[in-house]
C-alpha cells in the first residue's frame, strides 16, 4: 500500500487544490473559521491599468514640504497649507458605498528626509471622540486614522501607520505588527473633531530609490461610537481585497541614496534571581544569584531594499512567560515566538500557511519554527542520570544571530536567517565529584525563503530552504540527536478574476542524517511509530518508509494544496494535505505527526450587507477525512459553522462536528492499530459589543466519544477598562473531562499473542483543570506603559479502570479484575501507592506492577514590564517574573486545600528582577 499510496500523493499534488489559514485550539479541538479576506477599502474614481481592480483606482497626490513641521499634532504650520488635502472617502461598514458621516481631509507631504501626513478627522460631536492610551500596536478599541503605503506597488506588501486621539501609534509591515519603525506621531483633540501628524522617515522604508512612480495607497477613518469605517480606495465586503486593491499616490519623489543606513541598539542587563527553597547540600544554587549581560543588535541598510540585522548575546528577559500546560499525550507542547528578534520580520520567512473557511485537527507544511532557536537543552537527561545535583541552562545560549530582509532589484522578496548556538554543559554533582555533562551541542540554524510576486501581484512564486548543523563532543548526544537536517520547499498562489478565485499549492522535501541510533530515534517518535509490528512496510528509495535500525538518513516530503472561489455571497473551497511517513523537521519546526493523507471541503454563504435583523452572519457547512498510506481511514468528520453579529455589535457562533469510528496507529504508542470511538463536538462563542468599557465572551464547549469519555469545558473573557489608559482581563478556564484510554505503560509478555507479544496498559483518567489568565495594562503616555501577567493554574488527574483492549482494530476494552484477570493495590518500599496486575488470572502470563500515576499539578507563574522609550528607539524595561509550582501524589480536585498549597510556604516562589536598558544610534 505505501508504493500506491505514494504514487497517489504525487498525483494528488500536481491535480488538485488545498489550504487552510488561521487556527485556535478550543476545548482540545483545532478549529478555524476565519475570513480570509483582508478589510481595507476606499472609493472608485480616476482610471487605472491594474487588472485587479474591478473598477478605477482613486489616485492621490502627495507634494515636497515647502517648509518646516513640528510634530505635534497641532497642523498650524504655514507648510500645511500648500499641501492638498484629500477628502474622498467613502464609507466600508455600515452602509457600503454611502458618504461618510463626518468629513475627513489628509495630507502627504515629503522632503529628502521622511514622510509627513497631517490628517484632520471633523467630529460633529467632539465631546464623544473615543481616545485610550495603550502600549504601542495595542488594540484601543478607540477612533483612529490609518495610514498604508506601498511603496514598491506590486500589490502584497504594505506599510501602515496608525494613531488614535490619544497618540496611541499602531504599525505593522505585511501584516507584522511586531514591526516597530522609528517614526513620530501627536494627536490632539479640539472643537473641530481631532487631528494627526506623522514623520516617518524614509530609513524606516522599503522602495526603488530615485523612482518617481506610484506607490499603493490607503486611508481608513474608524469612528468608535457609530462603528463607522471610511476609506480612500474602496470595494464591497464580499470581494477579496487588501493591497491589490489600494488606490494610488503620486508625486513621491524617492531618495536615490539610502538614508540613515546603519543603526545599533547595545543593551546592557542586571539581573537578580531570588529562589525560594535552597537545598543546603546542592553545590550549585544560592538563595541569590546576580549577573550582569551586554550585547545589542545592529541594523545595517545593504540597499534601500535590504536590510540586515543581527544581534550579539541577545536578551529576552523583557518576553511574556509561558502558560502552564498539562499534556499527558505523546506529543510536544509548542507555544508562540514571544521574542522580539524573531519575531520582526517573521513574515519574509513564512510558508506553508493553511487558509480554510472551517477546519479542525490538521497542521500546516509549517517549515520554521523559531522557538527552536535557544531552546531547553534536549539532553538534560545525560546530567540527571549521572548525579543528584545537577545544574541545566534554562535556555540554550544564542551566541549570535543574523537576518537578511527585504526585495531585490529584479524583484524577488528574500528572507535569509542564520543563527549560532552555544555548546551547553549541565554541571552535576555525584556525592563526591563535580563533573560536566554536554547537553546540548553547538548548532548552526540556517533558512533562506525567497519569492517573487508577478502579474501585478496575482501570481507568487517562491521557495524555502533550511538547514541545522550540529557539532558534537560528546557521543552520548551523538547518538540522541541528528546530525544535520534540511529542508526545501516550493509554492504558488495564484489569483484571477478580479481575486474571486484562489489556488495555493505547496511541497517540501525533508532529510535528516546521523548517527543510527539518532535516526532510529526519529524513526520511533510519536510522529511515525515506524516500529509498528502490523505496519505495512515501504521501501526505503528516494523517501524513507521502511523500519530499519541501520539507516543514517531519512527522507520525506509533504503537500499542500487548496482551490476555492473567495468573492462573492457563496463560496467554496477544496483541499488536501499530505505527509509521507519519512517527512522530518522537527529540528527546526514543529511537527507532531506525519504519514497521511487529508481530504477537505466546504461550501460558505455569506450575508454582508447590515440589514435590521444583523450586521453580518457567515454560514459554512463541510467535512473531511483521512487517510495514513496503509489504507487505513485514521480521522473522517462533517461539520457546520455558524456566526451572527447583531445589530447591537454582540457576537455568536456555533461550531459542531461529528466524526465517526475510525482506526488510530498512535493510540498504543508504537503498538499495533486500535480503532478510535465516535465522537462529538459542539462549541458555542458569546461576545458582548467590544466597543465598551466592559466587555465580555463565554465559550463553553461539549465533547462526547462513543466509549463514555467526555469533555466540559467552560471558558470566559472580561476585559474591563475603568478609565482611557487602564484595562484588565479575566480569563478563567475550567474542564471537566474523562478519558476511558488513556496510555498508562507497555508490558511485555509472550502470551499476548494478539498484540504480538506486549500488553498495552490503559485506565480511565479523570481530569479536572482550572486556570485564570489575568492580565493588567496601564498607559501612562504614548511611551511608557506597565503590563501585568499572572496565571494561577490547577489540574488534577485521577487514574482507575485500568485495561487493555480485547484485540487490535477494535475498540473493546476489558477492564482488570472486572472482564479479566486480577488487580490488587499494595505499597511499594518507599510507601507509594502501586497496583500488581495479574492480566490472565491462573492463566500463563506474568503478573506485572503499575505506579499509581495520580497527581495534582499546582502553578503560579507571571510577570510585570515596565517600558519606557524614553527617546525615540530608545527603552527602559523593569522586568518581575514570578514563577511557582508543586506537585502531589493525589487525584482528587480540591479547590480550597489546592489555593492553599499554591500560596503556602510548601510551595515555594522564584523571582527574578530585571533592568535592561537599550539605545538607539542612528549613524
Amino acid at each position: 500500500m505505501h508504493q500506491r499510496a505514494i504514487a497517489l500523493a504525487f498525483a494528488i499534488s500536481v491535480s488538485l487544490p488545498a489550504a487552510v489559514h488561521a487556527q485556535a485550539t478550543n476545548g482540545g479541538q483545532t478549529v478555524a473559521a476565519t475570513d480570509s479576506t483582508k478589510r481595507v477599502g476606499a472609493p472608485s474614481t480616476p482610471a487605472s491599468s491594474n487588472p485587479t481592480h474591478a473598477t478605477a483606482a482613486p489616485i492621490a497626490q502627495a507634494a515636497r514640504l515647502n517648509g518646516t513641521v513640528s510634530v505635534d499634532g497641532r497642523l498650524d504650520e504655514a507648510a500645511w497649507q500648500s499641501v492638498a488635502a484629500i477628502t474622498q472617502l467613502v464609507q466600508f461598514r455600515p452602509t457600503e458605498g454611502a458618504p461618510p458621516s463626518e468629513r475627513t481631509e489628509v495630507r502627504i507631504a515629503y522632503d529628502d528626509e521622511a514622510i509627513y501626513v497631517a490628517a484632520r478627522m471633523f467630529d460633529s460631536q467632539p465631546d464623544k471622540i473615543v481616545g485610550r492610551l495603550a502600549r504601542r500596536d495595542a488594540d484601543t478599541g478607540s477612533d483612529l486614522i490609518l495610514i498604508q503605503f506601498d511603496p514598491y506597488h506590486n500589490h502584497n506588501g504594505d506599510a501602515s501607520f496608525s494613531l488614535n486621539p490619544a497618540g496611541a501609534r499602531w504599525d505593522g509591515g505585511n501584516g507584522d505588527v511586531s514591526w516597530d519603525p522609528v517614526w513620530e506621531g501627536k494627536a490632539q483633540v479640539d472643537s473641530l473633531g481631532w487631528t494627526a501628524e506623522m514623520r516617518i522617515p524614509f530609513s524606516q522604508l522599503r522602495f526603488r530609490p530615485g523612482s518617481n512612480e506610484p506607490w499603493g495607497f490607503q486611508i481608513e477613518r474608524y469612528i468608535q461610537r457609530t462603528n463607522e469605517t471610511a476609506v480612500f480606495s474602496f470595494w464591497q465586503s464580499n470581494e477579496s481585497g487588501g493591497p491589490s486593491r489600494w488606490g494610488h499616490i503620486a508625486g513621491i519623489a524617492s531618495p536615490s541614496k539610502v538614508p540613515g543606513r546603519l543603526e545599533l541598539l547595545p543593551y546592557v542587563v542586571t539581573q537578580r534571581e531570588v529562589h525560594g527553597d535552597v537545598d543546603s547540600n546542592n553545590p550549585f544554587l544560592s538563595s541569590t544569584e546576580d549577573l550582569v549581560r551586554v550585547g545589542g543588535d545592529v541594523k545595517y541598510q545593504v540597499t534601500s531594499t535590504l536590510t540586515l540585522s543581527a544581534t550579539i548575546n541577545p536578551d529576552f528577559g523583557q518576553a511574556e512567560v509561558d502558560p502552564a500546560v498539562v499534556n499527558l499525550s505523546a506529543f510536544e507542547t509548542f507555544f508562540d515566538e514571544k521574542r522580539e528578534f524573531f519575531i520582526e520580520g517573521r513574515d519574509k520567512f513564512g510558508f506553508g500557511s493553511l487558509w480554510c473557511f472551517t477546519c479542525s485537527n490538521v497542521s500546516s507544511l509549517s517549515m520554521l519554527s523559531t522557538r527552536r532557536i535557544g531552546r531547553v537543552p534536549q539532553a538534560t537527561a545525560l546530567a540527571f542520570n549521572r548525579g543528584e545535583y545537577v545544574d541545566v541552562p534554562d535556555a540554550t545560549t544564542i551566541l549570535g544571530a543574523a537576518k537578511l530582509t527585504g526585495r531585490t532589484s529584479d524583484g524577488w522578496n528574500i528572507g535569509m536567517l542564520d543563527a549560532v548556538t552555544a555548546r551547553e554543559k549541565a554541571r552535576v554533582f555525584d556525592g563526591t565529584n563535580r563533573l560536566e555533562q554536554e547537553v546540548e551541542p553547538a548548532t548552526n540554524y540556517f533558512v533562506t525563503r525567497v519569492n517573487r510576486e508577478l502579474d501585478d501581484g496575482n501570481l507568487t512564486v517562491g521557495g524555502i530552504f533550511t538547514s541545522v548543523v550540529r557539532n558534537f563532543q560528546d557521543e552520548a548526544l551523538e547518538t540522541r540527536l541528528n546530525k544535520h537536517a534540511e529542508g526545501f520547499g516550493l509554492n504558488t498562489e495564484y489569483w484571477w478574476k478580479n481575486r474571486v478565485y484562489h489556488f495555493i499549492a505547496q511541497g517540501a522535501v525533508t532529510n535528516i542524517s546521523g548517527d543510527p541510533a539518532a535516526i532510529l530515534r526519529a524513526q520511533r517518535s510519536s510522529a511515525r511509530y515506524f516500529q509498528r509490528p502490523d505496519r505495512e512496510q515501504g521501501s526505503n528509495g528516494l523517501f524513507t518508509a521502511e523500519y530499519d535500525s541501520t539507516l543514517t538518513s531519512m527522507r520525506g516530503f509533504g503537500t499542500y494544496m487548496r482551490m476555492a472561489k473567495e468573492g462573492g455571497d457563496w463560496r467554496w473551497e477544496t483541499s488536501t494535505n499530505i505527509r509521507s511517513p519519512g517527512f522530518e523537521n522537527n529540528d527546526i519546526a514543529n511537527l507532531s505527526r506525519v504519514d497521511y493523507l487529508w481530504f477537505h471541503g466546504n461550501i460558505n454563504r455569506r450575508f454582508t450587507k447590515p440589514t435590521k435583523n444583523y450586521r453580518y452572519m457567515n454560514f459554512t457547512f463541510g467535512g473531511q477525512r483521512q487517510y495514513n498510506f496503509d489504507g487505513d481511514m485514521n480521522a473522517a468528520q462533517v461539520h457546520g459553522n455558524a456566526y451572527y453579529e447583531a445589530p447591537f455589535f454582540w457576537e455568536f457562533s456555533l461550531y459542531s462536528q461529528y466524526r465517526p469510528k475510525a482506526m488510530d496507529e498512535r493510540q498504543t504508542r508504537g503498538g499495533p492499530v486500535v480503532e478510535l470511538a465516535s465522537a462529538r463536538y459542539t462549541e458555542f462563542f458569546v461576545a458582548t459589543d467590544r466597543r465598551k468599557n466592559l466587555f465580555f465572551e463565554v465559550f463553553p464547549s461539549f465533547y462526547r466519544q462513543g466509549d463514555g469519555g467526555r469533555e466540559n469545558f467552560i471558558g470566559a473573557s472580561m476585559t474591563i477598562k475603568p478609565a482611557s489608559n487602564i484595562s484588565i482581563s479575566f480569563g478563567p478556564r475550567y474542564s471537566d473531562a474523562i478519558s476511558k484510554s488513556q496510555y498508562v505503560q507497555e508490558v511485555v509478555d509472550a502470551t499476548a499473542t494478539n498484540f504480538y507479544g506486549k500488553r498495552y496498559v490503559f485506565s480511565d483518567n479523570h481530569s479536572k483543570t482550572l486556570s485564570m489568565d489575568t492580565r493588567l495594562n496601564v498607559t501612562f503616555t504614548p511611551t511608557m506603559s506597565l503590563q501585568m501577567f499572572l496565571q494561577p493554574f490547577i489540574s488534577s488527574n485521577d487514574f482507575s479502570s485500568y485495561k487493555e483492549y480485547a484485540r487490535t482494530r477494535d475498540s473493546e476494552k476489558l477492564i482488570y479484575g472486572r472482564d479479566i484477570g486480577t488487580i490488587q493495590e499494595s505499597l511499594t518500599a518507599e510507601g507509594a501507592r502501586e497496583y500488581v496486575i495479574d492480566p490472565d488470572g491462573a492463566g500463563p502470563a506474568a503478573t506485572f506492577n503499575v505506579t499509581d500515576p495520580n497527581f495534582t499539578l499546582r502553578s503560579l507563574r507571571g510577570n510585570a514590564v515596565f517600558r519606557w522609550e524614553y527617546v525615540p528607539g530608545s527603552t527602559l524595561f523593569l522586568v518581575w517574573t514570578q514563577d511557582r509550582a508543586s506537585q502531589e501524589g493525589v487525584g482528587d480536585f480540591d479547590f480550597s486545600r489546592d489555593r492553599r498549597a499554591l500560596f503556602s510556604s510548601e510551595t515555594p516562589a522564584n523571582h527574578v528582577f530585571l533592568i535592561k536598558v537599550n539605545y538607539w544610534l542612528p549613524l
